[in-house]
């Protein structure tokens, strides 16, 4: 199971987002979302790549970054940890507390009846 350090989400996020990019690009980018040094963002990508997180080609003295890990593999990951840690792995409590707190609009109802509707049906 997949899980990421927030430092990984936001590095990947980028690169998900737009990849291959250059380091300076990635500097600039989470400098910009996060705050982070340009020593920050060479370490966080030196020690992605060493867990295989990300991939690095280099192109004469650039170095270019794309997501070794795919976005729904991640988020998979990271849900399945969400529910274990907070809901003692049940889709049902979740539902049930947005419900309550009434966090879910009319929109948001009508899209979970869809999905529940394709999963009875097999196609998820």
């Amino acid at each position: 199971e997949l899980k990421l350090t927030a430092s990984e989400w936001s590095v990947l996020t980028c690169l998900w987002e737009d990849s291959p990019r250059t380091v300076m690009q990635l500097v600039a980018d989470l400098g910009e979302r996060v705050g982070w040094a340009k020593s920050t963002s060479i370490t966080t990508l030196r020690r992605m790549e060493d867990k295989g997180l990300v991939r690095c080609a280099v192109e004469g003295r650039t170095k270019h970054y794309s997501a070794a890990v795919p976005r729904a593999r991640a988020v998979r990951g990271e849900t399945r940890a969400f529910l274990d840690k907070v809901y003692r792995g049940s889709v049902g409590l979740m539902v049930s507390a947005l419900a309550e707190d009434k966090a879910l609009s009319k929109a948001e109802i009508d899209e979970l009846y869809e999905i529940l509707r394709k999963a009875e049906e097999g196609g998820q």
